[in-house]
């Protein structure tokens, strides 16, 4: 009885997955094998069909996909900087000057090497993969999405008080007039 149970099971349940649609970016369809084995399927791709230039041009907008991930990808990590900027304190300890050092100097260092990080998804046309020119509104919005991360280290700088904002953090460089002179008779 329980054989039953399990094998009508598994028959509704291969069924059900059959009406499915393929996933996004997946374009497999199922066609029933020869007649020898009807019980086996065998996926096959669309892609099989496509010619070299549709395929060649589905890659470079793989990697035209690509190169936009990169480029977002700094401002992705921003609410999880943000949640341990809160996190961290206003005070000024080891683990928020840690903190600190790490959104003030990241964005640089990322800026400094984008080039290279974007070579790989650079045409095949392309003279230069590592020419700021290639791939450019991609690695503007990587400049821009690390100036939001930089701000994001220069307000915690501020929160903690290092950034001098106020009057009296330049008391120091205030010119200041000759005093009257005053006697007494």
């Amino acid at each position: 009885m329980s054989g039953s149970i399990l094998e009508y099971s598994s028959i509704e349940r291969s069924s059900k997955l059959k009406t499915l649609p393929a996933p996004l970016g997946f374009p497999v369809t199922y066609t029933t094998g020869s007649s020898k084995s009807k019980d086996k399927q065998q996926p096959s791709t669309k892609s099989e069909a496509l010619t070299p230039k549709e395929k060649a041009a589905r890659y470079e907008d793989l990697k035209s996909k690509r190169a936009w991930d990169l480029a977002t990808s700094p401002a992705k990590q921003l609410p999880m900087q943000m949640i341990m900027v809160y996190f961290s304190g206003g005070g000024v300890q080891i683990f928020s000057m840690g903190m600190v050092a790490m959104l003030l100097s990241s964005p640089f260092k990322a800026v400094a090497g984008m080039n290279e990080a974007f070579a790989q998804f650079a045409p095949v046309d392309a003279a230069d993969p590592r020419a700021f020119t290639t791939l450019l509104l991609p690695k503007l919005a990587y400049i821009v999405c690390n100036i939001l991360t930089l701000l994001v280290g220069m307000y915690k700088c501020n929160q903690m008080g290092l950034l001098p904002v106020g009057t009296g953090d330049w008391l120091a460089f205030e010119q200041r007039g000759e005093s009257p002179d005053i006697t007494f008779h």
